[in-house]
């Protein structure tokens, strides 16, 4: 029998990972085609953002499974490694046994949800769309499997269950103490969305399954809203066609890598920058300033530029925490550079000119860019990071034509998007289809063997970084529930300090929403009710749309919570412990740049 369930398991990973590979060449395929019909032949697909949409959510969901199963969800391990190791068994035991918990709790609603939205069919292809939302059930059950076996395969049949139990019986306490959480009023989202999720990561549960159990417990505890809710919300958050460049990005990256194009333009960035101390740190800080924006995920615009840089940046010395610090606190600082989607979606619900938007946003960004630079500078100056002899001038065109046509990619992407020929999510697909093509025909480098590895690879990282997002919008639903939004605005306004005042609050507000929703819904929530007190004040609302994008960037990119910052981590496949200690005085820098917008209102409405 112990065989047979082992072939079994096998079998159900076989074909979880060749349907994830499927999906992600069906997803490029599909939204290639319909960027051809609609500007090639002047003929859009009507249905091709449907059936992309539709799949999307059964690519995160299989690929928040495969990650399980890989041990590539991101977590804190740092207190879980100073434990003797009899105790780090039970702690990753406990840790194994609350994601088991989570997804079966969510199982039943998820069914449940699924039964509902089959009454609802897509307009174009007319399918239901319990189909889609069937991946909520699909990847749960998937998930629950994967934990279990990884739980029992650790710890036994009698350690397992031991485990089990001891969260049951938590879980019971929890209930009998109701009464008490009644009592508590607000105070309860300290309770459960920093003391439980603090707890959660500290004993090692992966940080999308710790947002989602305090979720649960919140809303089960302490109200009585259906637990359905937090499925439907994880797939509001999963579900944008904004993030389906997350995958695409995440898999043009591996490309770039494999076909050569990555290894060009290194060669070339070396030449010109490799004799300066952290030169090739300035190029990352370069790169995203160029590409961010292009698809409307942070995590996308990091996505396709680590690939390209990381391992010649290690090979050189740099060490992977300080990658992903300086990656994520760029990502920090590209917020507000057009054609951001955080930046249309303030125009759309505020009023404010979305090409005033577009202007005011690039000098900030290159404000931030010059702090990080600066701080890269002393580093490399204190650290001990290789660097390679001055090139003479032949040698840099030589390597300037090599990669030449690696140097196109990002200007072809951005032009893409500019001149309307592939939307946000589409233009991804144009850097697939381009890198394939110079990879075979220019570069002549393109592995067949290892393009299996990659799109399982892509579906995984994808899922990790999706179901974080999912169950942070599950958890940022439930603050905004609580009446907590119409405290914070309260408090904010109410700041004394007249102007001053208010931006200071409004930085601190928007940097703690940051860190919990994504930016486009903390200001459908907030823009309406916090820009006509700007107005107010008489702060020009091109100035206050920065400064509060800016400091929303800073909070999703800050640890514990934010979630760009575990994104970040998950692309550069470092451990959050490497990179939690290094990323502070990129961020520092950050604030003081916010700071500096804040103050200096023609930063942002004094140009362009």
């Amino acid at each position: 029998m112990r065989n047979g369930l082992r072939a079994l398991a096998r079998l159900i990973d076989r074909l979880t990972d060749l349907v994830a590979a499927i999906l992600v060449v069906v997803e490029v395929v599909v939204l290639f085609a319909g960027v051809i019909a609609r500007y090639g032949f002047g003929n859009p697909l009507v249905w091709s953002d449907e059936l992309a949409g539709a799949l999307f959510l059964w690519l995160a969901m299989l690929g928040a499974a495969i990650a399980l199963r890989r041990g590539e969800h991101m977590r804190l391990g740092t207190l879980v490694a100073l434990a003797s190791p009899g105790f780090r068994a039970r702690l990753d035991a406990f840790a194994s046994a609350i994601v088991i918990v989570f997804v079966i709790e969510i199982i039943g609603p998820a069914f449940v949800y699924a039964q509902e939205q089959w009454q609802i069919t897509s307009p174009a292809l007319e399918f239901p769309d319990g189909l889609r939302v069937a991946s909520l059930v699909v990847g749960a059950v998937l998930m629950a499997l994967v934990a279990a076996r990884r739980l029992f395969a650790a710890s036994g049949l009698a350690g397992g269950l031991g485990a089990l139990a001891v969260i049951a019986l938590t879980g019971a306490l929890l209930v009998l103490a109701q009464p008490v959480f009644a009592r508590l009023g607000n105070w309860n989202l300290v309770v459960f969305f920093v003391g439980l999720v603090a707890l959660a990561v500290a004993i090692g549960v992966p940080i999308a399954f710790a947002f989602g159990t305090a979720t649960l417990s919140y809303l089960a505890l302490t109200t009585h809203i259906p637990l359905g809710i937090v499925v439907s919300r994880m797939d509001g958050g999963m579900s944008g066609m904004v993030l389906l460049a997350v995958p695409l990005f995440i898999f043009l990256g591996l490309l770039i890598e494999m076909t050569g194009l990555a290894r060009a333009l290194v060669g070339f960035l070396a030449a010109l920058l490799g004799h300066l101390r952290g030169g090739l740190a300035y190029v990352l800080i370069v790169a995203m300033y160029l590409v961010s924006g292009i698809s409307g995920s942070k995590a996308a615009d990091m996505a396709a530029v680590a690939p390209a840089l990381f391992p010649e940046m290690r090979a050189r010395g740099a060490q992977p925490g300080q990658l992903v610090a300086l990656l994520a606190s760029s990502g920090a600082m590209a917020e507000t550079i057009p054609p951001s989607l955080v930046l249309i979606t303030i125009g759309s619900v505020t009023g404010v000119s979305i090409a005033g938007l577009f202007n005011g946003g690039v000098l900030p960004a290159a404000v931030g860019a010059l702090g990080l630079a600066l701080v890269v500078f002393f580093q490399a100056r204190r650290e001990a990071l290789g660097t390679t002899p001055r090139q003479r001038g032949r040698e840099i065109a030589r390597r300037f034509v090599i990669a030449l046509p690696a140097l196109v990619l990002p200007f072809l992407i951005r032009a893409a998007v500019v001149d309307g020929i592939a939307t946000a999510t589409e233009v991804s697909t144009v850097g697939v289809v381009y890198t394939i093509v110079v990879g075979l025909l220019v570069y002549r480098q393109f592995d067949w063997r290892r393009l299996g590895a990659i799109l399982i690879e892509t579906a995984s990282l994808s899922g990790a970084i999706l179901l974080i997002i999912g169950t942070a919008t599950a958890m940022g639903w439930a603050l905004t529930q609580s009446g907590f939004s119409r405290a914070l605005v309260a408090a904010v306004t109410a700041m004394p300090g007249g102007r001053a005042g208010f931006f200071a609050a409004s930085i601190a507000a928007f940097a703690v929403l940051g860190s919990v929703l994504e930016g486009i819904p903390a200001i459908i929530l907030f823009g309406p009710l916090l820009f006509p007190a700007a107005r107010a004040l008489h702060i020009a609302e091109i100035h206050y749309a920065i400064v509060v994008v800016l400091a929303m960037g800073l909070g999703l990119f800050a640890p514990p919570f934010g979630v760009g910052f575990y994104a970040a981590c998950a692309i550069g496949r470092v451990s959050p412990d490497e990179a939690i200690t290094r990323i502070w005085p990129y961020l520092g820098i950050l604030l003081l740049a916010v700071m500096l917008v804040a103050a200096l209102p023609w930063l942002s409405v004094g140009w362009g």
